[in-house]
């Protein structure tokens, strides 16, 4: 005859350690996984709350900063506006000394026995007209203005003899044209835009 054991207890209970070492391991577990999850929750709660205190600090220091800002805001609207007024200052002096200048250079070249009646510039453009008792003086002018840095191209646009009103004296009747010079046109076109 055999001999008969009952294992089933002993197998009953080693399942049961089994199951209590595993339910073991999982509380461990969810402990793990809850302690790792409060820290990272407190970690971002402080660079939250971190945050939050240098927006203020910020807002706090924009505040204060604020009336600093407008003056210098206050402060580059009138320097503008200052600039603006010597721009114009500067456009009419140039404007009133450019046409100065020209009408200088024509007395100062104009010969005797020689009368200018009109003067008309656009841009650089200059048209003179006047009178002469000959027209070697005519030429002596043109050369004149020609030698003068204010003006360049003088060229005569035409020349005509006629008796003057009262009949004693011929008098040759001219027009020239020229250009002004760069620095006179500067003058004068600065001075137009002011």
């Amino acid at each position: 005859m055999m001999i008969r054991v009952n294992l089933l207890p002993v197998r009953e209970t080693q399942r049961l350690a089994e199951l209590r070492q595993q339910a073991m391991q999982l509380l461990l577990a969810l402990i793990l996984a809850a302690a790792t999850i409060g820290f990272i929750h407190s970690s971002l709660s402080d660079r939250i709350t971190q945050t939050r205190q240098r927006v203020e600090q910020m807002q706090s220091d924009i505040d204060q900063l604020a009336p600093q800002v407008a003056w210098v805001k206050e402060f580059r609207e009138k320097k503008a506006e200052l600039e603006q007024k010597l721009r114009v200052i500067d456009g009419l002096e140039a404007a009133r000394i450019g046409p100065v200048r020209i009408l200088d250079e024509l007395a100062i070249h104009t010969p005797d026995r020689l009368w200018l009646k009109t003067l008309e510039s656009r841009g650089r453009e200059l048209r003179l007209s006047g009178e002469s008792i000959d027209n070697d003086l005519v030429a002596a002018f043109m050369r004149a203005l020609g030698s003068s840095p204010n003006f360049e191209s003088v060229d005569l646009e035409s020349t005509e003899q006629e008796k003057s009103s009262d009949g004693d004296l011929k008098l040759v009747r001219f027009s020239i044209d020229a250009l002004l010079g760069r620095t006179q046109e500067e003058a004068v076109d600065s001075g137009s835009e002011g």
